[in-house]
């Protein structure tokens, strides 16, 4: 995998470009990719930005998100821009298998695949150029570092800020994880001094929710939530019933592993959720337990050394059961809780 700053030269010359993310974007594989997006069509390149699956309705603010396609819902129109692209840039995501149904198309492509993310283990021989750096708090960050590293940092118009602010602010948590830097906060100063408003932004994204959400969310909380004090850990699991009970869509889940991460003590949380065709878990975790090594070792997955994720065939209970399995073999790392 070659730098990626071997492309810069090449950005002014229009190309057919794809721009992909994970399945179920969230905030910052949407932004990072609908930033890189806007930051583009100024150079006059044809873009093409395709998601593997739906997404969040809270994201539907953003600007160009009514030119992206569903692959699962606009399969051949997706197929062509593929088949077409010169350049696939890759974001949010490290091996091919996380864009789902699109992962066959894009192995064939003629065109080269252009990586940047920020998760570890990344799949290089997959690709052509590539940026991949686990120090990074988010791959809007990456899509920013992109744009300055290319000198062409007057293009980063109100659109490309608002997005990549999107990304950044979500992935970071509101700017408290760790990997919070001081140029994170470089880069939001430089965002505003470009135009971003970042109110209307926060707004959109944690302000726009449908009653039944919190009410979703009050059942979780109550009658889904065990505790193991004991292992400081906290798990959610919900049936496929809770979800078409409180009708439940796409993004409606997001950050809701989280919730028990505020509760003293709690070191380790997951939350596995039916989804009918597979279990989709989700680990957080606080200080030096590793949920990357975890998710890949249990549960089909990984992510970052605090946040990651798996998915599974088994039944509800079964990987309920898994996890508990695996919270009791590491008792030692999760009973010794240090701030």
């Amino acid at each position: 995998m070659l730098i990626i700053n071997q492309i810069f030269p090449l950005l002014s010359q229009p190309r057919k470009v794809v721009i992909t993310t994970h399945q179920k974007p969230d905030g910052d594989a949407m932004g990072s990719s609908l930033g890189l997006y806007n930051f583009l069509i100024q150079f006059g390149h044809t873009v093409t930005v395709i998601s593997p699956t739906n997404w969040a309705s809270f994201l539907n603010w953003m600007p160009g998100i009514k030119n992206v396609l569903d692959y699962e819902r606009q399969t051949e129109e997706a197929d062509k821009a593929i088949a077409a692209a010169e350049w696939i840039f890759c974001l949010d995501f490290n091996t091919l298998s996380r864009t789902k149904r699109m992962e066959e198309k894009l192995c064939n492509a003629t065109g080269q695949r252009i990586l940047i993310d920020h998760h570890q283990e990344p799949q290089v021989d997959k690709f052509t150029y590539g940026e991949s750096d686990t120090t990074k708090s988010s791959t809007c960050e990456m899509v920013y570092d992109f744009i300055i590293g290319s000198g062409e940092d007057d293009k980063i118009n109100e659109p490309v800020a608002e997005c990549l602010y999107a990304g950044v602010m979500t992935d970071t948590g509101s700017f408290r994880f760790p990997l919070t830097s001081a140029k994170v906060h470089r880069m939001v100063s430089h965002l505003k001094e470009k135009g971003l408003n970042h109110g209307p932004v926060h707004e959109a994204l944690y302000d726009n929710f449908l009653e039944n959400r919190f009410r979703f969310l009050g059942n979780v909380l109550l009658n889904r939530m065990e505790l193991f004090y004991e292992y400081n850990t906290a798990l959610i699991a919900i049936p496929q019933a809770d979800l078409i009970k409180y009708n439940i869509k796409t993004g409606d889940t997001e950050g809701l592993v989280n919730y028990p991460l505020s509760i003293q003590g709690i070191k380790l949380a997951a939350i596995i959720i039916d989804r009918g065709e597979e279990r989709k878990s989700s680990f957080r975790s606080k200080g030096g337990f590793d949920v990357n090594t975890f998710a890949r070792k249990y549960f089909n997955g990984g992510g970052h050394f605090n946040a990651a994720g798996g998915q599974n065939k088994e039944s509800l209970d079964e990987v309920t059961a898994m996890f508990i399995k695996a919270m009791k073999e590491n008792k030692d790392q999760l009973s010794n809780y240090q701030f």
